[in-house]
């Protein structure tokens, strides 16, 4: 099951990711920290690029056929056809939805987090509790919250060919106040979701929790270095703090890693408490 779920979302992330260099290969060539995409795209060929990405999509199938014969739920289909759209829609053209602000927040906030993790959910899980909305809702958030400093980083030239991200239409002084308004909720949310399911099958794997707010709290302190020297790029407009700007969002991938770890850490506990806590079922309705 755990290697059927992993084949096919990471064909629906490659694609959204292939999709996305396709797109954006014009924009990318403005940008030196991007020109090895461009490069390597070139050395491939594009249309070498769209063979493999429909390659992948077809490729994909039998996974998912069986995955479905494993699972014959109507749900995983609406989400897996939901993903491949979105992989599309967010970067190529008519709809090109990272263009659109509001719309390419939601659609970030569907394809890296809300989708993925409902797929996994449904895969294994037949009703929908309250407990796994309220830490899906946290941890989108905490998704959301570190990709902004990767619009911080393209603020400038996505402004200049105008590409309108959420933190291009705010500016970037509230761009970074949200992430970190993003970071603490989705943290707030993630925990209370975790402490409520945990505590009462193993008060230990509580201990989970430090990964986050070791991760968080990393974050949160280079977030506040961010919204510093945005404050003041918005008072002096000096080419000097622009670029202290752009190469401190640029450490973003890290930040990424250290959140997504901690998700993981907590998903583990959490898994582990689901497992001993039907063991114990288990055991009791045999007494």
């Amino acid at each position: 099951m755990a290697g059927l779920i992993l084949a096919v979302l990471t064909f629906v992330s490659a694609i959204g990711a292939q999709l996305n260099t396709l797109s954006d290969r014009e924009l990318d060539s403005k940008e030196l920290r991007k020109r090895y995409l461009v490069e390597a795209l070139g050395a491939l060929g594009e249309s070498k690029l769209r063979r493999i990405v429909v390659l992948e999509f077809l490729l994909s199938l039998p996974f998912l056929v069986v995955l479905l014969v494993v699972q014959p739920k109507i749900v995983l289909i609406v989400l897996w056809v939901i993903g491949h759209f979105l992989a599309y829609a967010y970067s190529a053209s008519p709809l090109r939805l990272k263009c659109r602000s509001w719309l390419a927040m939601v659609s970030l906030l569907l394809v890296l987090s809300v989708l993925p993790v409902s797929f996994v959910y449904y895969a294994f899980a037949d009703v929908l509790e309250p407990l796994f909305v309220l830490f899906l809702v946290g941890q989108a958030l905490n998704v959301y919250a570190v990709i902004v400093p990767t619009e911080t980083r393209d603020y400038w030239i996505d402004g200049a060919n105008g590409v309108t991200t959420m933190t291009v239409r705010l500016g970037l002084v509230r761009a970074s106040v949200l992430a970190m308004v993003f970071l603490v909720v989705g943290g707030v949310l993630m925990v209370a979701a975790f402490v409520v399911a945990v505590y009462a099958t193993i008060p230990l794997l509580l201990v989970a929790l430090v990964a986050v707010l070791a991760a968080d709290t990393l974050i949160f302190r280079n977030y506040w270095k961010l919204y510093k020297l945005s404050k003041q790029y918005s008072v002096a407009r000096d080419a000097s703090v622009a670029e202290e700007i752009v190469e401190l969002s640029a450490r973003n991938p890290r930040w990424i890693n250290l959140a997504q770890q901690s998700i993981v850490v907590l998903s583990i506990a959490l898994i582990v408490a689901k497992f001993l806590f039907c063991s114990r079922l288990i055991e009791m309705r045999f007494r």
